[in-house]
């Protein structure tokens, strides 16, 4: 009962604190984690306890299967380099640097310095994203952020159960590094035939409430499926999730879509601030069983891993671009070393570090000070780096980025005119109205009013938003428009589906 309490005395200040971070225009997540590390020194905070496995598959597997739903393949293949770059390349650099400063100052064995090294690695974009995306910054920053975000979790995750397997039994990278490599291309194979399956199995379903629940059946499901089956549960995820990205919207009616993506959200939501209170909780008992003499060396390698996180992706960003730049001779020197700049101080880490960090074997070597050098790491990296990327951005004067419009006006003139072939031969007075509203470009909104005036029209306006759907589809196949603009519209689209369907009066034609 009294978690029971805590749960909702801290989901009740999260929103508080949301709301002031909004006002700030700063990222929550600090706050959040502050507040987390605040409770677990409360006298009366509770110790809580959770299943290793459990604490990936709860707070991974959501988290993941939202922004790989919001990647877009078109950015992926676009800036394949650079994201390359960050989600390999710099993960394994940082993991080094980490595993040699854990075994130089806190005498940890080799694969559980690697294993810290891992946690640490990949850092979280979300944070980030919600600052950059207020000021507009050039949008391809944003799309290697969001595909390194997605993709270094499957990096580091791997590397971290290849040293975790070695910490408490046999690994021999010889022997056993092409099975893992086997596991990887298995693991891509199960993902995209469980979300093929996934779409094929749910399509008789079309009532909102049960659609969102075999969503979350779905990610569990597969999550637990890949670990029982020994398969990459982060890759598997990965890959079922932009499956669906792709193959499900067309399938899926719009009333499920909207209700789906606001629970999502808040699910998204809640298990960050779950995860920062389960972390909070954990820093005063680690802390009590360390004696005097532990504590200060693990606070030495806290520190020391924080600044070696830092500086890797400071130097690898400015190194790699510099030399990306010489290579292709760019003329935008001044204007690339600015966004380099930029994506080198976003290297918050977030969830992903804090469930990893939690979901380490109770006996695994070291765990006291690699969960406090975990959380130490989040921390400072929400606060030192979250708060100060508003003034950075000031600095950096980046010019306002439109691409996102331009693509929506793109791709509102193709869909507005695939409405209006719709109606082409029809001379009934509905259709008359509908052909005016169009080249008006206001849509079905003048009627909104009346949305039940007469059957003939709804099923005008329904057969109109079905040609816009085919048509916005295509353009996204093509790469003519990118995912956040294909999402804008359709959500458009959505909303004027369900003024021509009202709720309980008949279902949309195009389900």
């Amino acid at each position: 009962m009294v978690l029971f309490e805590l749960t909702l005395a801290l989901l009740l200040v999260a929103v508080l604190l949301a709301g002031v971070a909004r006002r700030l225009g700063v990222p929550y997540p600090p706050f959040l984690a502050a507040a987390g590390a605040a409770i677990g020194f409360l006298p009366f905070a509770p110790t809580i306890t959770i299943e290793p496995d459990l604490a990936l598959a709860l707070f991974i597997a959501p988290v993941l299967l939202d922004a790989a739903f919001d990647t877009s393949p078109r950015d992926i293949r676009r800036y394949a380099w650079p994201i390359a770059s960050l989600a390999l390349v710099a993960v394994v650099l940082t993991t080094a640097a980490v595993a040699f400063v854990g075994q130089k100052i806190a005498g940890l064995p080799l694969a559980a310095a690697i294993a810290l090294g891992a946690i640490v690695a990949p850092p979280d974009a979300a944070a980030a994203s919600a600052v950059l995306s207020q000021f507009r910054p050039p949008r391809r920053l944003l799309a290697i952020m969001q595909g390194e975000t997605l993709l270094n979790d499957a990096t580091a995750l791997v590397i971290y159960r290849m040293a975790v397997t070695a910490a408490t039994g046999s690994f021999m990278l010889a022997s056993d590094g092409p099975v893992f490599v086997l596991l990887a291309v298995a693991s891509v194979a199960a993902g995209y035939l469980l979300g093929r399956l996934y779409i094929v199995a749910t399509a008789p379903v079309h009532d909102a409430p049960s659609g969102t629940i075999l969503q979350f059946v779905g990610t569990f499901g597969v999550w637990l499926l890949a670990e029982r089956i020994g398969l990459s549960a982060i890759i598997t995820m990965v890959v079922y999730a932009m499956t669906l990205a792709q193959r499900a919207p067309s399938r899926m009616p719009a009333r499920n879509r909207v209700s789906s993506y606001s629970v999502w959200e808040t699910a998204v939501f809640v298990l960050n601030v779950l995860a920062f209170l389960i972390m909070g909780l954990q820093a005063r008992p680690i802390l009590a069983g360390l004696s005097k003499e532990h504590l200060l060396e693990a606070l030495a390698l806290a520190i020391a891993v924080l600044a070696t996180v830092t500086a890797v992706r400071i130097m690898w960003v400015l190194a790699s671009g510099a030399a990306q730049r010489s290579l292709r001779r760019s003329q935008q020197t001044k204007s690339a070393f600015r966004g380099d700049v930029l994506i080198s101080w976003c290297g918050v880490r977030g969830l992903v570090t804090l469930a990893t960090a939690f979901a380490l074997p109770a006996g695994f070597p070291g765990r006291d000070p690699i969960v406090l050098s975990a959380f130490f790491v989040v921390l400072g990296t929400l606060v030192l780096q979250g708060l100060t990327l508003k003034p950075l951005l000031r600095l950096l004067r980046f010019e306002e980025d439109r691409s996102v419009e331009d693509d929506v006006s793109r791709g509102r003139v193709v869909v507005l005119q695939a409405a209006l072939d719709s109606l082409e031969g029809d001379d009934s007075i509905a259709a008359k109205v509908m052909r005016k509203q169009y080249l008006a470009a206001r849509g079905v909104a003048e009627d909104a009013a009346n949305p039940q005036a007469s059957t003939d029209y709804d099923e005008l306006r329904l057969r109109a938003v079905k040609h816009q759907r085919e048509a916005l589809y295509r353009l996204r196949a093509s790469g003519t428009i990118g995912d956040e603009a294909f999402h804008r519209l359709e959500e458009e689209i959505d909303w004027a589906e369900l003024d021509a369907a009202p709720a309980g009066r008949f279902q949309p034609l195009t389900t």
